[in-house]
């Protein structure tokens, strides 16, 4: 891969990063601490929201993400193989 290519796969795979943790952080950081009043009005299988997000939303969200990311970078990778 030349340098151009090279620093167009990188500045990509770092916006993917950005996204899908600023995604996580969201999630996490919003719903469990933040929002967390508001959410426990409602319940979820028995539980409030904000307290299901606190202790295994956010656990959901991040391997939902890792698996985004895998898809993600596979996409990136194949378009980005260089040709022999």
């Amino acid at each position: 891969m030349n340098k151009i290519k090279s620093e167009a796969y990188w500045k990509k795979n770092l916006k993917y990063l950005v996204i899908l943790l600023s995604i996580w952080f969201s999630v996490s950081f919003g719903f469990g601490i933040l929002f967390v009043d508001e959410l426990n009005q409602i319940q979820f299988f028995g539980f409030k929201l904000g307290f299901w997000f606190a202790q295994q939303g956010s656990i959901y969200v991040f391997v939902i993400l890792i698996f985004v990311y895998i898809y993600l970078m596979n996409k990136l990778d194949k378009n980005y193989r260089s040709k022999k």
